[in-house]
């Protein structure tokens, strides 16, 4: 999947950077004098290596995309000590970062402990939500992402016209704009201790209740794949409701705005849409029965 994504996005130069890897690790490791660094699973966009500095546990995170891994590194700085993992060091492409330790991620919770993971999950927000935006930043709006809806695509007319009005309405009405992580899914909260901390955050900003939505939608295809998925789907709707005070109403009209969206961004990276596509219909459902 992450050499398919790499030549889908970037082409030849993605090709080239992929040769490359092994040679960028070793200088990489020669100079910040890094040991027993080992490729993770589940690579996406980046290459992403654990190991150690010295005795501290370590993740070298790789990327073509530098202007999305500096916003990361902003991000995490701005988060700091509201549960985000720290960075050691950065340079184009590429960053040096603290790595939670036992590292696993809320995903192991799924299927069977959903209420706890939705407890971890308000708690983590709460104290991520608490970091002031700065003053000077390059972080985006969500307005900003959200302008791709506007635009025509091979997607059935019915879900881009209601993805505009419930986008309009929404951000027609906001709540408090706060410092997002923009991905809060299983995989980016990971256990650190008897603590759980966040990593690769988008940085965007924006209300919280579209925070909520990332979690609700993954883990990807597990949820999918799961016989019971609607039901989860609108029980972590219901319960996100009362802790975080977002209407429940307002979590699922983002969650079907951000379903479409995501299906867009599919397109545009070449990627398979498929799963989207899914979630989009379930959204749609559950907007349509609480509308009786």
């Amino acid at each position: 999947m992450f050499h398919s994504n790499i030549i889908s996005i970037y082409g030849e130069k993605g090709k080239a950077w992929l040769n490359e890897l092994p040679r960028l690790v070793s200088a990489i490791s020669s100079k910040l004098d890094l040991r027993d660094l080992i490729e993770v699973t589940n690579l996406t966009y980046n290459y992403v290596l654990s190991g150690f500095h010295g005795d501290n546990p370590i993740i070298l995170k790789l990327g073509l995309d530098n202007e999305a891994l500096n916003r990361e590194a902003f991000a995490l700085k701005c988060f700091k000590g509201g549960g985000a993992v720290k960075v050691l060091a950065e340079d184009d492409g590429m960053l040096l970062l603290e790595r939670a330790v036992s590292g696993t991620s809320l995903k192991s919770y799924f299927p069977t402990n959903e209420n706890e993971s939705i407890e971890i999950v308000c708690k983590v927000m709460q104290r991520l939500h608490q970091a002031n935006i700065p003053v000077a930043h390059n972080f985006p709006h969500i307005k900003d992402w959200l302008t791709a809806l506007d635009r025509d695509w091979p997607i059935p007319d019915a879900y881009l016209k209601k993805a505009r009005e419930l986008k309009n309405q929404l951000l027609q009405s906001p709540a408090s704009d706060a410092l997002l992580h923009g991905d809060l899914h299983h995989d980016n909260i990971l256990q650190n201790g008897n603590d759980w901390m966040v990593i690769d955050p988008k940085g965007v900003i924006g209300e919280p209740a579209y925070e909520v939505a990332a979690l609700i939608r993954n883990p990807m295809p597990e949820l999918l794949n799961h016989a019971d998925a609607t039901t989860i789907i609108h029980n972590r709707i219901t319960r996100f409701s009362e802790p975080l005070g977002i209407p429940a109403k307002r979590i699922l009209d983002w969650c079907f705005v951000q379903a479409v969206l995501a299906w867009i961004w599919s397109i545009e990276d070449g990627c398979d849409t498929s799963y989207f596509e899914q979630l989009t219909k379930i959204f749609d459902k559950i907007l349509n029965h609480d509308k009786q």
